[in-house]
């Protein structure tokens, strides 16, 4: 076995292939591979594609012909057990084994019932050795930070939630009229849009699509490398079926030509209504509109059957730009992760704030959350908070 110093050097450079695929592998995992040849040169890198193309170890062995390298007696390190089944391509246990790969460090094994420890059992009946780092590796940890969205989808049968809030320091999100442009930097607001990039969705409210018109699309510079091809789909929660049909949201702005174009993007509307006029008007825009029963006396819209019918969609990570209602009526029903905060260096007064909830009567019943890390951007800090105990699946 390669010392664990090597180890941790190979995944390292596995994991951030991993990253790079963030933005394009939805609804697969964000799975990255390297091949290393018998006397340690590291021969072939890869990462997931797009949906129905190449997985991870595809990419990294046609890296290794690519470079003109052979693959033959060589160490794969990938961070997801490979698929062992045929899905929208052909199984990477496959790949590896008409490579004539020796050996295959995995970091995760696959949740995924299609393949969960399939893709194990199938290189080792080729004669691949296999090692399986244990779940409480630091490498497998790493590694399950960026496919949390899909281990959720698999276990826990739901979407991962993460709201993204822009505050000034003392959280306020808007000032009482209602001006929020702009709270935080463009630094912040760019940093943004690359994590609407890596999510399977985007979800927002009636409320913000009434009062702000927005497009809640991915827009990065042209200087960056993310990927814009793919358009993370857009939810909206509206029990009474208000999106007007003249919304921006409809429409998709095309940086590179700086024009509107047409739909190019799913849109899910969640509804309670049976208005067959208004539902006609908004599929004939393109929206799907999903009736789900209501989940109070209010008429809200059921929040927990909405994620489950997500995650049926094929949505693993769920990025929220919402209200201060919608914000608390999903921390309420307990189907928060994380929160993604942006705190400006700004102090606004009275204003509007982060969410709604109800008055606590005790200090024990504040949400416990961790720091998961604290980042500069631009002016700003970005803070990732995640829900204690909510990624213990």
């Amino acid at each position: 076995m390669q010392p664990a110093s090597n180890i941790d050097q190979y995944f390292a450079q596995a994991l951030t292939q991993a990253q790079l695929a963030l933005p394009i592998s939805p609804p697969n995992p964000a799975v990255g591979c390297i091949v290393v040849s018998p006397t340690g040169k590291v021969i072939g890198q890869g990462h997931t594609q797009a949906t129905g193309a190449a997985h991870a170890e595809v990419m990294a062995l046609r890296d290794v012909l690519t470079k003109g390298e052979s693959a033959i007696g060589a160490t794969a390190y990938v961070t997801l057990e490979p698929c062992s089944h045929f899905g929208r391509t052909p199984p990477c246990c496959n790949a590896l084994v008409e490579a004539k790969v020796a050996k295959v460090v995995i970091a995760l094994l696959d949740p995924n019932p299609l393949v969960a420890g399939k893709g194990v059992a199938m290189l080792r009946a080729a004669g691949v050795e296999v090692v399986v780092l244990d779940a409480a590796h630091p490498q497998a940890i790493a590694a399950k930070e960026l496919m949390l969205g899909f281990f959720s989808r698999m276990v826990r049968k739901t979407p991962w939630v993460r709201v993204k809030i822009a505050a000034s320091l003392d959280g306020k999100t808007a000032l009482n009229n209602g001006k929020s442009q702009w709270i935080t930097s463009a630094a912040a607001r760019e940093d943004g849009h690359l994590w609407r990039a890596r999510a399977g969705a985007i979800l927002t409210g009636v409320g913000t699509v009434l009062a702000d018109d927005p497009l809640l699309n991915v827009r990065v510079s042209a200087n960056d490398n993310t990927s814009t091809s793919r358009q993370p789909p857009l939810v909206i929660v509206d029990s009474q079926l208000r999106t007007p049909v003249d919304s921006k949201l409809f429409t998709i702005n095309n940086i590179a030509t700086q024009a509107i174009n047409t739909l190019a993007r799913a849109i899910f509307i969640y509804t309670n209504s049976s208005d067959t006029t208004i539902i006609a008007a908004l599929e004939a825009k393109g929206a799907t509109v999903i009736q789900l029963p209501t989940s109070n006396k209010n008429g809200q819209v059921n929040l927990s059957a909405m994620l489950q019918d997500l995650a049926q969609r094929e949505v693993n990570e769920l990025h929220v730009e919402a209200g201060a209602s919608l914000n608390g009526a999903l921390m309420a029903a307990g189907l928060v992760d994380e929160f993604l905060v942006y705190l400006a260096p700004k102090l606004l007064g009275p204003g509007r704030s982060m969410l709604e909830i109800p008055a606590l009567n005790d200090l024990n019943q504040a949400l416990p959350l961790e720091f998961k890390s604290v980042t500069t951007v631009g002016e700003d800090i970005r803070l990732l908070l995640r829900v204690s105990g909510r990624d213990k699946f």
